[in-house]
């Protein structure tokens, strides 16, 4: 097994950086994901949907996923109400995520070799900050970031180029460990590998079509790494 992994990454021990993905990835919360997508689409009138079928249906564009979900598209006041329904509920739910199992091992064992890690995600930057340093990660991150401002593809991968680039990261160095097809797309944008791992909002079929390395888990993630 431990082979298989290391022959999925090229030249693993070039890698000297993580950059980590924090939804669905170090945070374990489908449940509450799931939750604020059904109160979406209740707020609509249209029937819930089961987590089968949003990993299925899930991608950024935000927007363009929404609006195909609920068969309509949407006046900027609606997509208002969308997101409020959304975060409203999310954030309700929020204290019931736990992080994903081997998330503290991976989190401390990956320094502890001399290498370095980051944090970035699409959440907001004034909810992220604050929601780590509760739960006692800050420590673990030479950097943390959420999303700052929006972008016209509503894509990670311009969030990425910053990330690295006011760390002063060769990207070559850096890989992001995410848990959708963004993630991916954002890796290859900015210059960096990706390690996908399914256990978040994307299929693991949806997320092999991107070409990149698929885990189970965090820990396997890092296994690759291990060169």
């Amino acid at each position: 097994m431990q082979d298989v992994l290391h022959n999925a990454i090229e030249r693993p021990g070039e890698i000297s950086h993580i950059v980590w993905d924090w939804n669905g990835t170090l945070l374990n919360d489908n449940h509450a994901n799931l939750a604020a997508v059904n109160r979406v689409c209740a707020e609509f009138g249209r029937d819930p949907v089961d987590l089968e079928y949003w990993r299925a249906k899930f991608r950024r564009p935000l927007l363009a996923c929404y609006e195909e979900l609920l068969g309509r598209p949407f006046t900027e006041a609606e997509w208002e109400r969308v997101n409020t329904a959304y975060d409203s509920h999310y954030l309700d739910l929020l204290p019931s995520c736990d992080l994903a199992e081997g998330v503290i091992d991976v989190l401390t064992s990956w320094p502890a070799t001399g290498r370095t890690q980051s944090l970035l995600s699409m959440a907001g930057h004034d909810h992220l900050v604050p929601l780590i340093a509760e739960r006692g990660l800050s420590d673990h991150f030479t950097r943390i970031d959420g999303r700052r401002r929006d972008t016209v593809h509503d894509s990670k991968a311009e969030h990425l180029v910053e990330h690295l680039r006011v760390q002063d990261i060769d990207p070559a160095t850096v890989v992001l460990i995410g848990d959708i097809d963004d993630d991916g797309h954002a890796a290859v944008e900015a210059g960096t590998r990706a390690i996908l791992v399914a256990s978040g909002l994307m299929s693991r079929d949806r997320l092999e079509a991107t070409g990149h390395p698929v885990v189970d888990s965090v820990t396997e993630a890092v296994a690759l790494l291990r060169g």
